[in-house]
């Protein structure tokens, strides 16, 4: 299972525009590609196909949300609250997504598909605010990634995009290149 999380480093305890545009935009970018998408710290009550239907509401974007209500129908999109003892087990290996990847964490695009091709399972944090993610994430985070692999700031919904269009198009080559079979 491959998930984009939203964590949300602008205000915890109110609703703001940014935060219903980045979702709306997340929403067809997960669907189209396979992808779970969670929010973290986002200030949502009630189950995830209402906060979808919400959300939905308030939007043009995928159809007048129709892909983030496909996701909340599947079972594929996830609410979650800020980490306090490390993130949920079931959405597999924290991994932060920034520019600057620490040496010792670095996991590169493709071995991250290799990976996932193998049954692993990742969580692709992707800060939502003015400073990316929080420090403490980057200690948590067992692994860092630089999507474009050139250290090349991208603004917050270019990365949404760019990230699971990059790994899903390398799972495609890897299983190309094998025939299907197993990596």
């Amino acid at each position: 299972m491959l998930t984009i999380a939203l964590y949300n480093t602008y205000d915890p305890r109110r609703l703001h525009e940014a935060h219903l545009r980045a979702i709306a935009r997340a929403g067809p970018i997960a669907y189209a590609y396979g992808f779970h998408l969670a929010l973290v710290g986002f200030p949502f009550e009630g189950r995830p196909i209402d906060v979808a239907g919400e959300i939905s509401g308030h939007t043009t974007i995928g159809e007048g949300g129709r892909y983030l209500m496909e996701l909340a129908e599947g079972n594929r999109f996830h609410l979650l609250d800020f980490p306090r003892k490390g993130f949920p087990p079931q959405f597999g290996t924290p991994v932060a997504t920034t520019r600057k990847p620490s040496a010792e964490k670095e996991i590169t695009p493709i071995e991250l598909a290799e990976r996932a091709l193998r049954g692993e399972s990742f969580l692709l944090l992707v800060g939502l605010g003015r400073h990316g993610l929080p420090k403490e994430i980057f200690k948590t985070a067992r692994y860092h990634m630089d999507i474009t692999g050139k250290r090349v700031s991208l603004e917050t919904c270019t990365a949404i995009g760019a990230i699971p269009a990059r790994i899903s198009t390398l799972m495609e080559a890897l299983r190309w290149k094998t025939g299907g079979r197993k990596i």
